[in-house]
């Protein structure tokens, strides 16, 4: 049985997904995550940031959604030692680290579009304090396993999250790049909110720069009655 009380999220959220926490699902979720690091796995994000995405954002600050799909399995050696790339919120990684290509192509579109100079961190939690969601629908992996953990159940809970914000708020911008996010399409009431898609950011794919998501978005929240994000700010 998991004790919901001792899961490090946010009083507001914990109300919200309190079912989902009581589920068989949830439990064994818990279960792998302990089996993983019983066998020597090293987890990514750290423990305590696995649900940072919604401590930082609270359902009633919330504006925007930008959905990834699993966190980053590496990291860099930084004055001796190692510092994993993920942070608990998709794209994002710590100051002081390399910006990833996807995050590479996500500040082309902000110069392209509103002309942003490109920052030189890829620490992104300065959207997250106006109400940007950081949220990747798997919410750990394995150390240089990508997509290692796919498989454990975390997109019951993170559908969950996506289905708690379309039918409990108004006027969310849900940012869906890629084939994998796009499908979530299916969750979202599109007459109570903005759903804006593009190719995912991946220097892989083609079309994400020139997509003008940002500009999309901020003209979607004015209409909405909410004030534009700020995307200058990181």
């Amino acid at each position: 049985m998991i004790n919901v009380d001792a899961i490090a999220i946010c009083d507001e959220w914990k109300q919200a997904l309190r079912t989902e926490f009581e589920k068989p699902y949830f439990a064994k979720i818990k279960e792998s995550y302990l089996a993983c690091k019983a066998n020597g796995g090293v987890i990514f994000p750290k423990a305590s940031h696995t649900f940072e995405a919604l401590n930082r954002v609270k359902p009633s600050d919330l504006k925007v959604v930008i959905l990834g799909q699993d966190p980053y399995h590496g990291g860099e050696m930084i004055d001796g030692r190692f510092v994993p790339q993920a942070m608990g919120l998709s794209f994002s990684v710590p100051d002081g680290l390399k910006i990833p290509p996807s995050l590479q192509n996500i500040y082309k579109e902000l110069h392209l579009s509103l002309g942003i100079h490109p920052p030189k961190s890829g620490n992104l939690t300065k959207w997250c304090d106006q109400g940007v969601l950081l949220l990747n629908s798997i919410l750990s992996v394995e150390q240089g396993k990508p997509a290692s953990h796919r498989h454990w159940g975390w997109e019951q809970f993170t559908d969950a999250v996506i289905v708690y914000i379309a039918t409990h708020l108004q006027g969310v911008v849900f940012m869906l790049w890629g084939n994998y996010a796009k499908k979530k399409a299916s969750l979202i009431d599109t007459q109570a909110h903005c759903v804006i898609t593009a190719p995912h950011p991946s220097p892989l794919a083609q079309g994400f720069v020139g997509s003008g998501v940002f500009v999309k978005a901020n003209e979607a929240l004015k209409q909405m009655g909410k004030s534009p994000i700020k995307w200058e700010i990181l």
